[in-house]
């Protein structure tokens, strides 16, 4: 209670320093946030009750940059607010750490009244997390520890089973409230879920997740002038197809000692619904070397002779695309329709046993890491024209099974009355393309 409390009172000065420093006339332009929070971990793993830590607490900062009305995506989200942060979090007990995030976000306006704003955060980084299995299992690398613990039993409170790597994925959603108190200064609320994990880059990877609630303030800077709005088209395009290729690494178990190539290829067909959502049909074909008996892991059967082929994996996939400019969300859900490795489970399954499974069943349980069925969520990010780089990250159920990064083309197809000319069929991203439309 003591950190939370002198955590409010650090916000309250900031921004009182800040809006008092940077005050100038005109409307609004930028902000400074400062966000003290408290949460409680959700779904706790075995190992982490163990260590039994307290409650994590940390602070958000963020730099906003409210709706200036020059860009096309501000228009399509209904003038949303884009930010970049930073998060300090405390996660509770000196085995555990602390944690220290960098990641862009994006406020989607939900209700705008003159005392009162609603909107939906959702943001994606990287975390550095200062303690892993690692740093507790090697001797003399922890200070808070003489000796080296015995992490390879996880009811020894010393273990540390949740982070793999210093380095992780950072994903956060919440509901963000604010409370205008004078023309520079306002009340915000914040309600979330944030997730740190390494994708199993890197075993173990157990990762947290946790429940938060802060409140804090927001500093508003001001323009010297005013900007005309800019009134901006539909996009010229509905259907469009997205081609890529991505690679990554996979770590199966924690005693291989080596990563095992993953590779994905993607061919997906997306109708823009609206000028920020698209939804469509994907083909997805897989490859994963950890399929096989050469892991320790123990999740397929090690008195298989396996082909190349057992360990290529296809499927049809529903894609859902929300656009932010040059930024898209994605997140597919899909099916396989090739899936050899089906076969070659090393646990009882309670209908058939250790014998062949239909394309479609029930799987084993609830935290299996066999499926039929497969998500993949994560960014993409327009470089240049139609080309695109991305991070995705690939789940049976909620069990990660890999994160890959790849790069892509988007062939967007011009509606037939936006076409200038015959030869006019495929859309270029270029500067101030509305003109033209």
């Amino acid at each position: 209670m003591k950190r939370f409390l002198l955590l409010v009172l650090g916000a309250v000065l900031f921004s009182n320093i800040a809006s008092a420093q940077f005050y100038k006339t005109g409307n609004d332009r930028f902000s400074f946030k400062v966000q003290p929070f408290a949460g409680g971990y959700v779904d706790m793993n075995g190992n982490m009750e163990v260590i039994n830590p307290s409650a994590p607490v940390g602070i958000n900062f963020g730099f906003e940059i409210p709706s200036s009305q020059q860009y096309p995506w501000q228009q399509y989200l209904n003038n949303s607010t884009a930010g970049v942060g930073v998060t300090y979090l405390d996660l509770g007990d000196k085995v555990m750490g602390k944690a220290v995030s960098v990641y862009p976000y994006i406020m989607l306006n939900c209700v705008r009244t003159k005392h009162f704003e609603l909107a939906l955060k959702l943001a994606s980084g990287l975390a550095y997390c200062s303690e892993t299995y690692w740093t507790n299992e090697r001797e003399g690398e922890n200070p808070d520890y003489t000796g080296k613990p015995d992490v390879s039993n996880r009811d020894n409170p010393k273990a540390h089973y949740t982070f793999g790597s210093h380095l992780n994925a950072y994903l956060s959603a919440g509901v963000n409230l604010n409370f205008p108190l004078t023309r520079n200064l306002t009340l915000n609320g914040e309600f979330g879920f944030i997730h740190m994990s390494n994708g199993r880059i890197m075993e173990p990877n157990m990762g947290a997740n946790i429940l938060y609630g802060g409140v804090g303030v927001i500093a508003t800077i001001n323009p010297e002038e005013e900007k005309e709005p800019i009134k901006f088209p539909r996009l010229p395009y509905r259907w469009s197809l997205n081609v890529t290729l991505a690679a990554g690494t996979q770590s199966a178990d924690l005693t291989d000692g080596r990563n095992f190539f993953i590779n994905t290829f993607h061919l997906g067909a997306i109708y823009n619904v609206c000028n920020w959502y698209g939804i469509g049909l994907g083909a997805d074909v897989f490859y994963n070397d950890a399929i096989g008996g050469e892991s320790n892991r123990g999740l397929f059967r090690n008195d298989i002779d396996y082909k190349q082929s057992d360990k290529i994996r296809a499927g049809v996939s529903i894609n859902n695309e929300l656009q932010f400019g040059r930024v898209t969300a994605m997140v597919d859900w899909g099916v396989y329709l090739y899936n050899p490795a089906r076969n070659y489970y090393n646990h009882y399954h309670p209908i058939y046993g250790h014998g062949k499974r239909p394309l479609f069943y029930k799987m084993h349980s609830a935290g299996s890491d066999e499926a039929w069925h497969y998500i993949r969520f994560g960014v993409k990010y327009r470089v240049w024209d139609n080309l695109y780089v991305q991070a995705l990250a690939k789940t049976h159920m909620h069990i990660a099974e890999q994160i890959e990064f790849g790069i892509g083309y988007q062939i967007p197809f011009i509606v037939k009355s936006k076409r200038q000319n015959s030869k006019d069929v495929i859309f270029h991203y270029g500067k101030k393309w509305w003109e033209n439309y």
